[in-house]
């Protein structure tokens, strides 16, 4: 048993002071210090000689490992562009990325503070070190495909790679399954991966509108995809138009990752069927794809994750940095509340969408927790300040278990 006394601590709704925590693998209690001192006699005291913070660790609801290799391969700018720069480099950039890449990529999220990721896995490349992750892990065995004529092939790898990771299933390692995005796989695709997501109870997540290209695609089988799918596919028509791949999801809340140009009729859709959207600002950023509409989601009362997507689409893979970015992205919004909803975003929320028993210090949670030393006795802007400043952490805890990787 371990206590923590803090200065403070951050919980959905801001800054408590005067609160220690004890703990060892879950959570016991969130007391005074002089109440869990007597309560737990025997336990480990940690206090630090300058001001301290002990906050959720981060959860990335959204990443790519596979393409962990990439740094300035890929063209940014253009959506379009980007992914003919994909295609081009698509088999380099996954060699390149072997387990040594993928086991420095998971430690630098680590050292980030990210104790829990959802991870997209296309090829299944990265099952391994995703297994051996010190973080929970939920994997997205992805599925893609437009062609009809391929489905069962396309099926049928799928659900070796799922099997794969099933194989593998550990506490805090939970296999799942996503669908790629409306323009790329099959509606008869589509079904059959999420009647065996539902039959398995398996989380499923999708990319959704998060390009021009794609809305002209999907409204007008006209724009940037045409001649992508014409000259790479012999495809003349989208397979999907983007209220109709929300009607396969009706019974299955998902994941919708980007949902930067959904219209209001689909945002009564994502809302009606209890669905998530992940936001991943740096992602649209550089991919050209503009901003989401964070007030429209909290009108349709659709909640919204933080996630940093994978190094395809982004300079690094910190949450801090992606809540940053997201801060300034977002300038008419209310600067405290909206740092109070990132944070959330990537803590109690992220947890909760991705089922897992972390995101918040309170009795029964899993330990997962940052501790870091401030450079000011904590106040109501805090929590404004975590996502402005680098403050270093002292120590990272996964399930009580402290990991070496901290940043000093």
């Amino acid at each position: 048993m371990t206590i923590i006394n803090p200065s403070a601590l951050l919980t959905p709704d801001g800054i408590v002071t005067g609160m220690a925590v004890a703990f060892d693998n879950t959570v016991r209690a969130v007391a005074p210090k002089a109440q869990l001192l007597r309560d737990y006699p025997d336990a480990d005291l940690l206090e630090h000689d300058r001001p301290t913070l002990l906050m959720p660790g981060l959860v990335n609801a959204h990443v790519h490992l596979e393409f962990s290799a990439n740094k300035t391969t890929l063209k940014y700018g253009s959506f379009i562009e980007w992914l003919y720069s994909v295609i081009e480099h698509r088999e380099s950039l996954i060699d390149a990325c072997d387990r040594d890449c993928l086991d420095r990529t998971v430690r630098t999220m680590l050292e980030n503070g990210i104790t829990a990721f959802g991870a997209i896995s296309s090829h299944g490349t990265d099952l391994e070190a995703a297994a051996a992750a010190p973080q929970k892990v939920v994997f997205f065995n992805e599925v893609i495909g437009s062609q009809a004529a391929m489905a069962d092939a396309l099926y049928a790898d799928f659900v070796t790679r799922l099997e794969a990771s099933e194989a593998l299933r550990r506490r805090g390692f939970h296999p799942a399954v996503a669908i790629h995005s409306p323009y790329s796989v099959h509606p008869a695709l589509i079904k059959k991966a999420l009647q065996l997501a539902r039959t398995r109870d398996l989380l499923t997540t999708a990319h959704y509108l998060e390009s021009p290209a794609e809305r002209d695609w999907l409204d007008r089988n006209e724009g940037d995809f045409k001649p992508f799918f014409n000259d790479l596919l012999q495809q003349s028509y989208a397979v999907n138009d983007a209220r109709s791949f929300l009607e396969l999801f009706a019974e299955q809340p998902t994941l919708m990752t980007h949902v930067v140009h959904a219209s209001d009729d689909e945002l009564s859709l994502l809302a009606a069927g209890g669905h998530t959207v992940i936001h991943c600002p740096v992602s649209n950023r550089l991919l050209g794809n503009g901003a989401i509409d964070l007030a429209a989601l909290q009108r349709h009362g659709i909640g919204w994750l933080t996630g940093t997507d994978g190094l395809s689409s982004n300079y690094t893979l910190d949450l801090f940095e992606e809540m940053k970015i997201a801060l300034f992205m977002h300038s008419g919004a209310p600067l405290e509340r909206l740092a109070q909803q990132l944070l959330n975003s990537v803590t109690v929320d992220a947890a909760n969408a991705l089922r897992l028993n972390c995101g918040r210090i309170a009795e029964g949670k899993d330990a997962d927790m940052l501790w870091l030393e401030l450079d000011h006795e904590p106040h109501p802007q805090t929590p404004l300040h975590l996502l402005l400043r680098r403050y270093p952490l002292l120590q990272i805890y996964i399930d009580g278990i402290p990991r070496k990787g901290a940043r000093s």
